[in-house]
């Protein structure tokens, strides 16, 4: 039982491009845009976009960190051929074009000469409210976001859309607060759901693999975790994970399988998608049943 799903997300570091533009009043900023073009070119580019003052119920964020999921890049780039990208525009104006594959113009059709604000969540301070008390109640918080455009240098966005962090907490620590988190949840109710009692993650040393660990640990639900590396199952066995397997090892099958006959898993998740991986996970598992 194969799904696939979210490899994780990485974190831009403050920002992936306004690291290096001088902050305004936030009156206006720079905002990052996606466009495909009808000729079948995509195209990136840094917008000024003036900030819209917050509503009554609102408030400005100075984003300072926003994750990089795979559901960010369906959007920035889908399936554009990054190998023909080329760099145009200036340094303080850069534009980044690719060419789109025929085969895959179809199916963007929808979005097609639209320029599309990019990133569903994000973390930053608040600079400005609305009179509400619950917006005024987060002026200066460190807060975490969810609601899509967030690729920006700042977001007017709704209170209740927001969650102010605990003190001491940085934007960067703060930002993936809500796609990883949801997801692992997911996929334990998921497994429950459908009357799983264990359950195999690819990819297991991503910040989603860490949090599904930290889950199952407190829960008491058995997890075999699929990595590719030494480095990366130290990671894990380090937060308390019990079953680790490299892919990388040439013992992987062996462990796999092994792991599999432990915790008794029929359910995976696999992050990745492609390759052999999950053909290698349902041949384990249907040797591990026979074995049990």
């Amino acid at each position: 039982h194969i799904a696939t799903g979210s490899a994780g997300s990485k974190l831009a570091p403050r920002g992936m491009f306004w690291e290096e533009v001088e902050m305004s009043d936030g009156k206006s900023g720079l905002q990052l845009r996606s466009l495909l073009k009808k000729s079948g070119e995509l195209e990136l580019s840094l917008v000024d976009v003036p900030t819209p003052e917050p509503a009554d119920d609102e408030v400005v964020v100075r984003v300072e960190a926003t994750p990089i999921n795979p559901s960010d890049l369906g959007l920035l780039i889908g399936p554009a051929d990054m190998s023909t990208a080329k760099v145009s525009g200036t340094r303080d104006a850069p534009v980044i074009t690719a060419k789109m594959p025929d085969a895959a113009m179809r199916m963007m059709a929808a979005r097609l000469d639209q320029s599309l604000p990019v990133g569903n969540e994000g973390a930053g301070v608040v600079i400005r409210t609305g009179s509400s008390d619950a917006a005024k109640a987060l002026m200066g918080k460190t807060v975490s976001m969810i609601g899509g455009a967030m690729y920006t240098q700042y977001r007017t966005i709704k209170a209740r859309d927001v969650m102010e962090l605990p003190p001491g907490t940085t934007a960067a620590d703060g930002a993936s607060w809500f796609v990883n988190p949801l997801t692992a949840l997911g996929m334990t109710e998921t497994m429950r759901r459908e009357n799983h009692k264990a359950l195999v993650h690819t990819a297991a040393a991503s910040n989603l693999g860490q949090m599904l660990n930290k889950i199952c640990i407190k829960d008491g639900i058995g997890l075999v975790n699929i990595v590719r590396s030494k480095e990366q199952a130290d990671i894990l066995h380090k937060i308390g994970a019990k079953h680790v397997v490299d892919s990388s090892a040439p013992s992987f099958t062996d462990d796999l399988t092994n792991a599999l006959v432990e915790t008794g898993a029929t359910i995976a998740f696999d992050a990745i998608g492609g390759g052999k991986l999950a053909s290698q996970i349902l041949t384990a598992m249907e040797v591990a049943a026979n074995k049990t």
